[in-house]
C-alpha cells in the first residue's frame, strides 16, 4: 500500500528529468549537479555564517555602547548626589553655627549658666567647622576609624540603637 507521501514523491520522480524521469537524462548528470548542489549549499552556508557573525558582532557593539551609556548615566548620577549631599552638609554647617551665634547672643554671659552657654557656642561652632572642612567623606573615615579602634562598643551602641528602633515601631 502506498503512502501519500510515496505517491508524491514517485510523481516529482517522473516529471523531473534530474531524477531518472521518462528523458533518461538523470542519470547522466547526478555527480555533477550533485558537487553543484553541494558548493551551492556551502555558498549558502558560508553567506548564512558571515550574517550571523555581523549580527552577533553588531549586538555586541549594541550592548557595549549601551553598557557605557549606563556607566556614564550612573556617574552622572553619582556625581549629582554627591553634589546635593555636599550643599546640604553645607546647610546644615551654616545652621549649626547661626546657632552658635543665637546662643551667644540670647544667652546669659555671666556666671555659671554664661560659661555653659559659652561651651555649648564654641562646641557648635567647632562642630560647624569640622562639618564644612570635612563633609560626609571626612564624617564617614573619621566614624569608621573610631568603630575599628572600638568594635565592641561600637556594636552595643549598635545594637542599642537596633532595640529602640525596634520598640518605638513595634508600639506604632
Amino acid at each position: 500500500m502506498a503512502t501519500p507521501t510515496t505517491n508524491l514523491r514517485n510523481k516529482e520522480e517522473h516529471n523531473n528529468p534530474t531524477h531518472g524521469g521518462p528523458s533518461g537524462m538523470g542519470a547522466k548528470n547526478k555527480p555533477h549537479e550533485a558537487t553543484g548542489v553541494m558548493d551551492k549549499a556551502g555558498d549558502m552556508a558560508s553567506a548564512a555564517m558571515d550574517k550571523v557573525k555581523d549580527a552577533g558582532s553588531n549586538v555586541a557593539d549594541k550592548a557595549r555602547d549601551m553598557a557605557s551609556s549606563v556607566a556614564s548615566k550612573a556617574g552622572d548620577v553619582a556625581s549629582t548626589i554627591s553634589h546635593k549631599a555636599d550643599d546640604a552638609t553645607s546647610a546644615v554647617s551654616g545652621g549649626i553655627k547661626n546657632l552658635a551665634g543665637t546662643i551667644r547672643e540670647n544667652l546669659p554671659h555671666t556666671g555659671m549658666l554664661g560659661s555653659a552657654s559659652g561651651t555649648i557656642a564654641d562646641t557648635l561652632e567647632s562642630s560647624s567647622r569640622y562639618l564644612q572642612e570635612e563633609g560626609l567623606q571626612g564624617i564617614s573615615e573619621d566614624l569608621t576609624n573610631l568603630i575599628r579602634r572600638n568594635p565592641i562598643p561600637a556594636m552595643l551602641v549598635g545594637v542599642g540603637i537596633g532595640y529602640l528602633l525596634a520598640r518605638s515601631t513595634s508600639r506604632s
